[in-house]
């Protein structure tokens, strides 16, 4: 199958190789990219906290690049938002990492008991991007539970010409195309003419929440993953 692959430059090169090992010929066309603010990162990380969110891989590669500023805080724990961010962040050096169930609420659902503890004496510290999600700030303000949130990463617009647009999606046309975020899956369709979408093709989303970015006219062509992790989205193919 023709898989176009519309992730952040560095994941899509990840996914294209996972692709291309299943036997797919993938598409990269990033539509987004990551602006890392790793001194934000660094500021938060030197304040009082008791325990580290994270909802993203970017948001860990962003911690990352402190090199030896992040030594001193790799025995902390780690709550994550699903296994990939977790993975990622036992491969950045942290010890004590806990998964949730792939979305915010699952992590207060998962966690909250336990963070109303740890929280008692120093608050929360979350490295989030943007734009996000509000379900884990909304279940954490519910249950007052002190938090602050540094804007680890933000993710940046970018342009693509209108005939590469079109070369992607129907030279020759693409059988499936895989959306990983709300935000990617807006930007995609500011770009793409819904007249270059190949009435086949698949738009696989990794959640609901991504669904809903899709225009109301393709809708019927969307498949939602089982549960919003990679392993499930590619599934789908």
């Amino acid at each position: 199958m023709r898989i176009l692959v519309t992730r952040p430059l560095g994941a899509s090169r990840r996914t294209a190789q996972r692709l291309k090992a299943l036997g797919h010929d993938p598409v990269v066309l990033s539509v987004t990219e990551a602006e890392h603010h790793p001194d934000e990162v660094r500021d938060a990380l030197g304040r009082p906290y008791s325990a580290l969110l994270v909802t993203s891989a970017e948001a860990v590669r962003v911690a990352q690049s402190l090199g030896t500023g992040l030594s001193e805080h790799l025995g902390a724990t780690v709550f994550t938002v699903g296994d990939a961010t977790a993975a990622a962040a036992r491969e950045a050096g942290f010890s004590d990492v806990e998964a949730a169930e792939g979305t915010g609420a699952s992590m207060v659902k998962l966690f909250g008991e336990r963070w109303s503890r740890l929280a008692s004496a120093r608050p929360l510290l979350y490295l989030a991007g943007w734009p996000r999600s509000p379900s884990l700030e909304a279940g954490l303000a519910e249950l007052r539970i002190p938090l602050t949130v540094v804007r680890a990463y933000a993710m940046r617009p970018l342009e693509v010409a209108p005939e590469a647009m079109t070369a992607a999606l129907r030279h020759p046309p693409v059988d499936a195309v895989l959306f990983y975020s709300r935000e990617t899956a807006r930007r995609f369709f500011e770009l793409a003419p819904i007249a270059d979408v190949p009435a086949h093709a698949r738009l696989l989303c990794l959640s609901g929440n991504v669904m809903e970015a899709i225009p109301e006219e393709l809708r019927h062509n969307v498949r939602i993953a089982a549960r919003p992790d990679e392993e499930s989205l590619l599934a789908l193919l």
